[in-house]
């Protein structure tokens, strides 16, 4: 049986050694996701907001605090409003990788979280097409 590969999408840095083991895991499981390089083709902040409330998280949870633009713009404080328009002006602020699926949205930290979205049944198309797939989920690029 040939593996589904129409049914994930994951928001890729490909400098970042999660993101690139949470794609191994998405093949290793079957899945050819869509990437979306994200700091070449950012999501609009309505597709941020969108990804964290779909994965369940806190806007705080989706910034990468350790980045030197985080204590430059001052977001300690900021509020969730704020936060969504520094992750919107400046895509690096984004904590990686989210993946989506028809089952989930879920960021990837720690890896295994990837795989409540997932069939997780090595090469056998991992993850399920269940449904449409959100409009956001389109936008990206091989």
């Amino acid at each position: 049986m040939a593996p589904d590969t129409t049914s994930a999408t994951i928001y890729h840095n490909p400098r970042c050694s999660t993101s690139r083991k949470t794609l191994d895991l998405l093949r290793d499981n079957g899945v050819e996701p869509e990437i979306v390089q994200y700091l070449k083709t950012p999501p609009s902040r309505a597709e941020i907001a969108a990804m964290i409330e779909a994965a369940g998280i806190e806007v705080r949870a989706a910034v990468r605090k350790r980045e030197s633009l985080y204590a430059e713009l001052n977001l300690a404080d900021a509020t969730d409003d704020e936060l969504l328009d520094a992750l919107a002006e400046h895509p690096i602020l984004i904590e990686r990788p989210f993946v989506v699926t028809d089952k989930g949205t879920r960021l990837a930290r720690p890896i295994d979280t990837v795989r409540e979205i997932c069939d997780g049944s090595p090469r056998r198309g991992g993850c399920r097409a269940a449904g449409p797939r959100h409009e956001w989920v389109r936008r990206g690029n091989p």
